[in-house]
């Protein structure tokens, strides 16, 4: 996972959009080394977009706007180490914290269904 991919996590899990970000990160003035001028929203925009590589000096102040530290924006552990865990680990998380209030035939019947939908994916896996 590239660190633009953990502060979009990070928004995400703390409910601020891009735009707003943008424009907490634009308020904090952080200079560039290489311009000496901060970076506008759209550039920022593009840096959580992938589409622009993100300047190391930023880090500092990207911690800061989010509320973490600088060495949590490079921790990928476990919960952030796939694509479809980062995605989906609110809604994963929101499941198993339901699955005490459902009774055994529907906690038995979502079993079969995950092992049918592991059973697909090892054979695709298998085939490549």
């Amino acid at each position: 996972m590239e660190v633009w991919e953990k502060i979009n996590y990070l928004l995400e899990e703390k409910k601020i959009t891009k735009q707003e970000f943008a424009h907490k990160l634009v308020a904090l003035e952080p200079n560039l080394k290489r311009t000496g001028e901060s970076p506008s929203a759209q550039t920022i925009l593009g840096y959580l977009y992938g589409k622009r590589e993100l300047k190391v000096e930023l880090i500092p102040y990207i911690a800061e706007v989010l509320e973490v530290t600088e060495q949590e924006l490079f921790t990928f552990d476990l919960e952030y180490a796939c694509n479809y865990n980062y995605r989906q680990s609110k809604e994963v998380r929101t499941i198993i914290e339901l699955l005490q209030y459902a009774p055994n035939g529907v906690i038995t019947h979502i079993k079969e269904q995950l092992m049918k939908y592991k059973a697909v994916y090892s054979e695709s896996m298998e085939k490549i």
